[in-house]
């Protein structure tokens, strides 16, 4: 596979924590899919995982070449975490498409976080050529 697109993205934790705190129950069922919700409200430190799933939603946006368009939801992008705690992509709605039509076929995830600030990592992969200068 080739790499198609990266991106990155950092965020202030405070910033996601007064979003949550203004809008409550509005803000986060909009970002993030029930998974993310029970994943990130089980943690200790919720702010930061909030955080660090917003700035890999971002990362994950700009790997894939489009930003917020083409009607891609922030709940199409999902991010999980396998038994040991690595971070994996899962895709649903318009952000599956797209990525469909661009020969993206993976999307691999890296995210860190600390009282402050999150950060994340996207690399997209498949079997398109990424734009070259």
């Amino acid at each position: 596979m080739n790499v198609v697109g990266i991106g990155t993205d950092i965020v202030e934790c405070l910033r996601v924590a007064k979003m949550i705190d203004k809008h409550e129950g509005i803000f986060i069922e909009r970002v993030y899919t029930p998974d993310e919700i029970e994943y990130c409200g089980s943690r200790k430190a919720s702010t930061q995982h909030y955080a660090g799933r917003w700035a890999a939603k971002e990362a994950i946006l700009k790997a894939m070449g489009t930003g917020w368009s083409n009607g891609i939801q922030w709940t199409d992008i999902e991010i999980v975490n396998h038994m040991g705690g690595k971070p994996y992509v899962r895709l649903g709605g318009q952000a599956k498409v797209i990525c469909e039509s661009r020969g993206i076929a993976e999307i691999m995830i890296s995210i860190s976080h600390c009282d402050n600030f999150a950060t994340a990592f996207a690399t997209a992969l498949g079997d398109a050529i990424g734009e070259s200068i």
